[in-house]
């Protein structure tokens, strides 16, 4: 994987699809990692920022930022919560236009049960599908519709019939890095074999 930044820490309505709505069992808690207390990175649902909800019209959308370079020991994440113990069949989210999508960040870090740790970039592996979502009156939305159905690509390959001890949206490229070199991103509808997940 050229290009991909890894870094470890202690933690280890559209047209396109139907939304199956997330379960109070399964969710997503985003949450900062920044030890020194910089203050330089965020994680949080902001209201208006994402996509159409398919209950209420708070439109979350997944804010994660480092206002910093790289380097520096800090990064957003966000704890999908309630998969343990399932196979993974796809894993996706909706990302807006002119944030960050790098080889690695966002990136899914998934864990299996065997202990090792997998990573799913937001441009590296490809996607299997990168869809533009629309409106229902078929507008386009400045996002892209990215999913993984082959969990061989991730890296190291995620063997089939592996089962999930854990799965976190990571975000630590910083502003020195390109194209867009913003340091955030905003992503909406995490998706986790079918399961959206598009609101705190």
């Amino acid at each position: 994987m050229r290009g991909v930044r890894i870094v470890f820490f202690a933690v280890a309505a559209m047209t396109l699809v139907t939304p199956v709505l997330a379960q109070p069992s399964i969710h997503a808690s985003p949450f900062v990692f920044d030890p020194g207390k910089t203050g330089t990175v965020m994680a949080d649902w902001v209201k208006q920022l994402g996509l159409p909800d398919p209950l209420g019209d708070s439109n979350y959308g997944l804010l994660l930022s480092k206002n910093a370079f790289t380097t520096t020991n800090a990064a957003s994440f966000v704890d999908i919560r309630g998969v343990k113990g399932i196979v993974l069949s796809d894993l996706g989210y909706d990302v807006r236009s002119g944030g960050h999508c790098g080889a690695g960040a966002p990136r899914f870090n998934v864990v299996t049960a065997d202990g090792v740790t997998h990573f799913i970039g937001c441009n590296s592996p490809l996607p299997t599908s990168g869809a533009v979502p629309t409106t229902a009156d078929g507008a386009t939305t400045g996002w892209q519709r990215l999913r993984w159905t082959n969990m061989a690509a991730a890296f190291p390959p995620i063997a089939p019939g592996s089962t999930v001890q854990s799965i976190f949206v990571v975000f630590d490229e910083g502003v020195d890095i390109g194209p867009d070199f913003s340091g955030m991103v905003v992503i909406d509808n995490i998706d986790v074999n079918g399961v959206l997940i598009g609101q705190p």
